[in-house]
């Protein structure tokens, strides 16, 4: 320590440059503790303990946010879920986390809500796509021995979270181990929410499930230059229950949101992201500590028991497999 004062200043050169090239060091030690599945070879990844190393699958819907929002908003705020969950398990001794790219599939828009099964903005999978999808994954997971495998696919329909519950269910039902579905789990009451005024929270509604002053808020925080400037002035599409989502989403002037995004600000953004974060990443860390995930509610059980919700989701389904009738009988004109 004593070069530090010293009037050689050769020496002491030295000693700020090793202090400079520590100070580069142990950030990158700590970040490799976080890999990414696509940038590593098969050796590196034949080495990883699966026991100790958590997957993290990431899910993007591309869906309609209205005239206000990019159709890639969901995606936006999983992969920064899914960035905190990763740092979160990788502090923790002897643990790492592996990324997965997004997987851009997701099934229900919002736009459901008012039976426009066709949108603009929104491009989605038949609800059995997307479980194949994740169950195939899981088996190419559970087929090398990882044990540990949490899915941020965040969205609303419950037809879409039951899907990704089965691929869980599946996976610890063949494997023996973990997948979890994070955002179809009920994690409690809601966090407090001090940044929405009592005049904010009546006008966007205590149904505002798409593009209202939530999602327009991460997102103005996530990515403001992808923020339609109109949204300061969008008339509210206010809900208090299912059915009256449903009856703004069949107005025949809908904009493709529920909910009031004029009241929207980046700082109430980061309080939504920040709050869910810590909720996504408590989850994971308990699981990993032994808590059994099938014994917290989950949204597509519940959800489903509202008469409302049933009927909208019916109605996808019915669209779909009408989806899959036209498909499957393009195939057997092939066979001929």
């Amino acid at each position: 320590m004593e070069t530090v004062y010293s009037s050689d200043k050769s020496g002491a050169n030295t000693f700020v440059r090793y202090l400079c090239m520590l100070a580069l060091l142990f950030p990158l030690v700590a970040a490799a503790q976080v890999f990414k599945v696509d940038e590593m070879n098969a050796s590196q990844l034949a080495a990883l303990d699966k026991n100790h190393t958590a997957v993290i699958l990431v899910g993007g819907i591309i869906e309609q946010h209205g005239p206000h929002l990019p159709s890639g908003t969901d995606t936006m705020m999983n992969e920064w879920w899914a960035r905190t969950l990763a740092e979160a398990i990788a502090k923790r001794p002897g643990w790492q986390a592996l990324v997965f790219p997004t997987v851009p599939l997701g099934t229900s828009g919002a736009n459901v809500l008012g039976g426009r099964y066709n949108f603009p903005g929104s491009y989605t999978v038949r609800p059995e796509t997307e479980r194949a999808a994740f169950m195939d994954l899981a088996s190419e997971l559970g087929e090398q021995g990882y044990r540990w495998i949490f899915v941020v696919h965040n969205h609303g329909s419950p037809l879409h979270n039951l899907m990704l519950d089965q691929a869980g269910d599946y996976f610890h039902d063949t494997y023996g181990g973990r997948m979890v579905n994070l955002a179809g789990l009920l994690l409690g009451p809601p966090a407090p929410r001090p940044l929405r005024s009592a005049e904010a929270a009546a006008e966007d509604g205590e149904f505002e499930v798409h593009a209202g002053m939530s999602e327009t808020s991460r997102i103005l925080f996530l990515r403001p230059d992808l923020v339609a400037p109109g949204y300061a002035k969008a008339a509210p599409h206010r809900a208090n229950s299912p059915a009256e989502a449903v009856a703004a989403a069949k107005a025949p002037q809908w904009e493709g949101y529920i909910g009031s995004p004029r009241q929207a600000s980046a700082a109430f953004g980061e309080q939504e992201l920040r709050q869910r974060a810590a909720a996504f990443s408590a989850a994971a860390l308990s699981i990993l500590d032994g808590a059994d995930p099938r014994k917290i509610p989950r949204l597509s059980e519940m959800a489903m028991k509202n008469p409302d919700i049933r009927r909208i989701e019916a109605g996808t389904q019915s669209y779909y497999d009408g989806i899959a009738s036209k498909q499957a009988a393009w195939l057997e004109k092939q066979k001929q």
